[in-house]
């Protein structure tokens, strides 16, 4: 109950519009890109290339943003002193997909087939509909039993059903060593770019607090900013993506947990529990009103080797991943 409460207060603090500030006294640290993929990779990936939420990229096509820093619509980074950068990068390497096969842009290749074990969707039924903001918590699981190079990220997440590899935003737990669990917010994949914001370090047992919020007025179809936020509820850190853009997507797809793993050998490279649940799982419309009672459709990829404890159980308000 006291977990509960704590959830209910900052999301009245914060509200479901699109300002959200970063909690005061928070620390940030500056992670690095992104865990390098090892010899585990498949081969179709050249060395060198980090493991990211989206596939296999070139390490000059990841950034990750420093505290203060922001991604600007035209895909140019602003500085906290103020100052921006001259020219958007843009990324002249292949990306791969988890099984190492090249991504070709604009392809629309389904999420299923980009790395991800299981996850609960929903979608507005509509193109002429989209979601207008998606909150939820979840608890940090404890360190796995093994601890390789193996990657895992857990996230709710929004997408362009039409469209998934332009855009997509999502406030990610992750594990790859030596960083152990850290939180942070992504938007992919503008000029083949992935962005980050600054990685925080949490631990096992940490409520975290993640949200996704269009900046524009309720009943706007395409939004060309959002607000991506984690937050450990525990500590008072926080990282954002804050007016991230959108490149014109309609989010009309929204996952409401997801588990996608990279370099998994055995049942031991995963939590050393059962799995993980995300409560209190919340998509509101365009117009900001809750959906009540949300169908969502369960999907999985289960891997056969090794073949764990998966599975996917979606009520209203709860996705639990097991594994």
């Amino acid at each position: 109950m006291k977990a509960q409460g704590l959830i209910l207060l900052y999301v009245l603090a914060v509200g479901i519009t699109g300002s959200h500030t970063p909690m005061l006294g928070q620390t940030v640290r500056r992670a690095g890109i992104g865990p390098v993929a090892g010899a585990s990779r498949p081969a179709g990936v050249p060395a060198g290339y980090v493991i990211t939420p989206f596939g296999y990229f070139h390490p000059s096509c990841v950034e990750r943003l420093a505290k203060g820093e922001k991604l600007l619509a035209d895909g140019r980074v602003q500085h906290a002193d103020g100052t921006v950068e001259a020219v958007a990068p843009v990324c002249t390497y292949p990306r791969y997909t988890p099984s190492g096969l090249p991504v070709t842009p604009g392809a629309g290749l389904s999420a299923e087939i980009n790395g991800w074990i299981e996850n609960a969707n929903i979608t507005t039924g509509s193109p002429d509909k989209s979601f207008g903001s998606l909150i939820g918590v979840w608890i940090v699981p404890p360190e796995p039993r093994h601890k390789g190079d193996q990657v895992l990220f857990f996230f709710p997440g929004f997408e362009d059903i039409n469209d998934a590899q332009t855009s997509i935003l999502q406030p990610t737990l992750e594990w790859w060593a030596p960083t152990n669990w850290t939180i942070a917010s992504w938007n992919c994949c503008i000029s083949g770019i992935t962005i980050a914001s600054p990685g925080v370090n949490v631990r096992p047992g940490d409520l975290i607090y993640g949200s996704i919020t269009s900046t524009c007025p309720a009943g706007t179809l395409s939004c060309p900013t959002w607000n991506v936020l984690a937050v450990d509820l525990s500590s008072g850190d926080s990282t954002t993506l804050e007016d991230t853009p959108s490149e014109g997507q309609i989010f009309n797809w929204a996952f409401g947990g997801t588990l996608e793993a990279y370099s998994v050998g055995s049942c031991a490279d995963f939590p050393d529990d059962d799995g993980i649940s995300f409560d209190f799982v919340t998509v509101f419309d365009e117009r900001l009103n809750p959906v009540k009672h949300p169908k969502w459709t369960v999907t999985s990829t289960f891997p056969t080797s090794p073949a764990c404890n998966y599975g996917v159980k979606a009520d209203w308000h709860e996705i639990r991943l097991n594994y």
